[in-house]
């Protein structure tokens, strides 16, 4: 039996486009002799839906083209993901659902057991889970088809008290099938294969393993799909951040290697606890496989956004800063030069190198940008509010005003040429609510929101690896917000490669003040960056998507009240 896997990019709630997609997978496998082709989790309507799943008409629409589907499965299986209403009164009105489709047929409707509830996943607020197992025969063999986190409750420490695995191993399938909707993170790709690899040592039978790819919003998905042999040997690993296609033959993935021995002694599952969390974090998060993924990452996000909601410009504000010079870098990469535009607003309390920084990265990167000075609009400010603001000293609300007029600026530009702006504030900034709300906080997509400083100029390195393409100075001078005379960012907050550290602690492992303390960290610092963390929820509550690469992203991923005292 010949089986191929269509990793491919879906639109949530673009049917006639995801259905395209499907199709066009089937008939390129049909071309190839394929007697199944598998496609990704929740693959006709795209992933996660979220609450368009209460919404009876686009239930209605995955099974239309569940309809149409289905008359190209004429002489070729189709495994596809899609979501399935549950004809029982009790429990949840629809399942999390894999269809296999051959002969113009439904020939089986598999059910997701393991609902995650847990970071970015809701699946339990919206569906039923499994309650009987069953494999799926399709041209004699036995296919033992699971859904994504179906194949997740391995380890010491199981999330689940049922194990799909163990419930079809009694029906002796030949194969194991999972259709995947698996976000990326920097240690995902070390988990996924040793989850995979795992599976086909302990149940002695290969695994094809369909991961989607694409960015929805925050969540990216980076495909490399996996296909392991019944001796636990990867085949094949597929590309990685794009759409991607295979075909495998099950009998040689079947065949059995006897100088293979004593595989099942060893351990292969890592759970993600156990990937990266060593002594020297900082090292760990900046190696250079992880920023290159994280780079591969980013730019699928940004491209993915705007491709989808339908926009081609954006607009930043270029400070000649690390942050902005990286997103800037980043911006062009992924939607070209053309449809780029900086705005650099310098302030009194701007240096000249900043401005001259900036124009050089424009020029190095060959986008449109613009000066718009904001002494004097600032000055206006500080005139009309005088009278209520008497003679107190400068300080926080007059540095604010500087950033909100910025961000004022970017968006009635934005507004008039049809751009999105791009938020440039870094993990660390937004931590520790370094940041001013409806200033340096605008935007419509955070680019740099889970990536820490040190993890920021790390990717500047990258990115200038075969030439300058941010200036060095950009690089290396010390980082300041210059909303006052001679600012520096360690003004304010701990040096960068000592407070990531210990967010990274608090908020990635979450471990509590004396854990961290006894990592050798200073006690009264730990106190004031978890204060400082916890305090400035109020502000991340109101920004805007992040693109996630992390196992614990600010956003729809970290749950945390705002009004809680706890550490604050």
């Amino acid at each position: 039996m010949k089986i191929a896997l269509a990793q491919q990019n879906y639109h949530i709630g673009d049917f006639e486009e995801n259905r395209k997609k499907i199709i066009e997978g089937i008939e390129r496998a049909k071309k190839d002799g394929a007697d199944l082709v598998v496609f990704s989790e929740l693959s006709v309507c795209g992933y996660p839906p979220r609450d368009f799943l209460e919404f009876e008409d686009f239930i209605n629409q995955c099974y239309a083209s569940i309809e149409i589907i289905k008359q190209h499965a004429d002489r070729i299986g189709v495994i596809i993901g899609s979501p399935s209403r549950n004809p029982n009164k009790e429990g949840k009105d629809l399942f999390n659902a894999a269809f296999l489709l051959y002969e113009k047929e439904i020939k089986a409707e598999i059910h997701k057991t393991l609902l995650p509830n847990y970071d970015v996943f809701d699946e339990y607020r919206y569906f039923e889970p499994a309650d009987h197992w069953n494999i799926a025969e399709f041209k004699g063999k036995k296919l033992a088809i699971t859904i994504c986190e179906d194949i997740w409750n391995m380890g010491d420490n199981p999330l689940y008290r049922i194990t799909p695995m163990e419930q079809l191993m009694p029906y002796a399938p030949d194969v194991m099938i999972n259709i995947s909707a698996s976000p990326y993170n920097y240690a995902q790709d070390i988990v996924r294969n040793s989850i995979v690899k795992a599976h086909t040592i302990k149940y002695k039978l290969p695994m094809l393993y369909c991961n989607t790819v694409g960015s929805q919003t925050e969540i990216v998905f980076d495909g490399g799909s996996l296909v392991y042999d019944i001796n636990g040997n990867k085949v094949k690993e597929m590309k990685y951040f794009e759409e991607d296609y295979a075909l495998f033959d099950l009998q040689k993935l079947s065949e059995k290697d006897k100088s293979i021995s004593k595989a099942g002694e060893e351990k292969y599952f890592y759970s993600s606890a156990e990937v990266g969390h060593g002594s020297d974090t900082i090292a760990y998060l900046t190696n250079e496989k992880n920023i290159e993924e994280i780079h591969q990452a980013l730019l699928l996000g940004i491209r993915d956004y705007f491709s989808k909601m339908g926009f081609t410009k954006a607009i930043l504000g270029a400070s000649g800063g690390i942050d902005s010079a990286v997103v800037q870098a980043l911006a062009v990469e992924a939607l070209g030069k053309e449809n780029v535009r900086a705005i650099l607003m310098p302030s009194q309390f701007s240096t000249s190198h900043s401005v001259g920084d900036a124009e050089l990265l424009s020029k190095n990167l060959g986008n449109e940008y613009n000066i718009v000075p904001i002494k004097n609009i600032f000055e206006s400010f500080l005139l009309e509010l005088k009278p209520v603001f008497k003679d107190l000293p400068f300080g926080l609300a007059e540095e604010n005003i500087q950033a909100r007029t910025r961000g004022n600026l970017l968006m009635a530009i934005a507004n008039k040429f049809g751009y999105i702006l791009l938020n440039t504030s870094n993990k660390s900034e937004l931590a520790t609510g370094y940041g001013t709300l409806y200033g340096d906080m605008a935007g419509g997509l955070g680019v740099l929101g889970d990536l820490y400083k040190m993890q920021v100029y790390a990717l500047a390195k990258h990115i200038n690896k075969q030439r300058e393409i941010i200036p060095q100075n950009i690089i290396t001078k010390a980082p300041s917000a210059e909303l006052r005379p001679n600012q520096k960012d360690s003004d304010s907050l701990p040096d960068y490669d000592i407070l990531d550290r210990v967010l990274y602690e608090y908020i990635e492992l979450r471990k509590g003040p004396k854990e961290i303390i006894a990592k050798g960290f200073d006690a009264v610092l730990v106190a004031r960056v978890l204060k400082l963390v916890n305090t400035n929820e109020y502000k991340r509550n109101q920004f805007c998507p992040i693109i996630r690469v992390s196992t614990k992203a600010f956003g729809v991923g970290r749950r945390v009240p705002i009004v809680g005292k706890y550490l604050s």
